[in-house]
């Protein structure tokens, strides 16, 4: 596997976490956030350590950013990695779908399923080339039904369908996809979900690092097309 990264939402919570993982194991990096600032000192921070970083700031809803993104992949050798962190949790407090603003559902969309996609699609010939892998970060809220969530679940359970499918698509072709819940944590997003309420009680992201750091040593064609819940008791293929 060629050892070039893609992160997206990748300047804090879960991206920033796996980002320093993937650091640590020896991958050049390129790291995207809509927040430069807060983008630029993360990868100064993994610069520190002796990691490869190119932090692009900007919004994978754009076509443009998403070119530049890949572009900058193939002049590292093409992307191995692809991992589709970015995501709009939508309106806070959150709205009963009966509610829910139609701009703001199309909104959560095209950030959680259609950028996602639109990445592996621009990325597909250098993942072809490198037998790379997609990691999509989804969400239990994609299958629980939870009351308020449907609008963010909508969107990480048509995403999980997009994995498995491309996962079928393109297993011939050596590319690996698979689809991670990483549970509950404590994140800004997070606590947006939850405006006012206090969540010390979940895990800071570094809770699914020995999971990740498991998953990518696995070979590609046993666990491509899976969904997998770094927070499980047991790390297993899912359905």
């Amino acid at each position: 596997m060629t050892r070039v990264a893609l992160v997206t939402g990748a300047s804090r919570g879960l991206g920033a976490t796996l980002a320093g993982l993937l650091a640590g194991q020896g991958w050049s990096l390129l790291l995207t956030a809509r927040g430069a600032e807060a983008l630029q000192t993360r990868a100064e921070a993994l610069e520190a350590l002796g990691a490869p970083v190119l932090a692009l700031p900007g919004d994978v809803n754009d076509p443009d950013h998403r070119r530049a993104l890949v572009s900058a992949a193939e002049r590292r050798g093409g992307l191995g990695l692809l991992v589709n962190n970015a995501s709009d949790l939508g309106p806070s407090p959150l709205p009963r779908l009966v509610d829910y603003p139609l701009e703001a559902f199309r909104s959560v969309l095209r950030t959680n399923l259609e950028s996602p996609m639109a990445l592996v699609q621009e990325a597909y010939p250098q993942l072809r080339r490198n037998r790379g892998w997609v990691v999509n970060v989804t969400s239990d809220a994609a299958v629980g039904g939870y009351p308020g969530w449907g609008g963010y679940g909508a969107s990480k359970a048509a995403l999980d369908l997009v994995g498995k499918t491309l996962a079928h698509e393109l297993r011939e072709e050596g590319i690996t996809v698979v689809n991670v819940d990483p549970g509950d944590l404590r994140t800004a997003m997070h606590q947006a979900a939850f405006p006012g309420e206090d969540i010390s009680d979940r895990p800071l992201p570094e809770v699914t690092v020995p999971f990740f750091a498991w998953l990518l040593n696995q070979p590609g064609d046993q666990v491509t097309g899976h969904r997998f819940r770094a927070q499980a008791d047991i790390w297993g293929r899912g359905p």
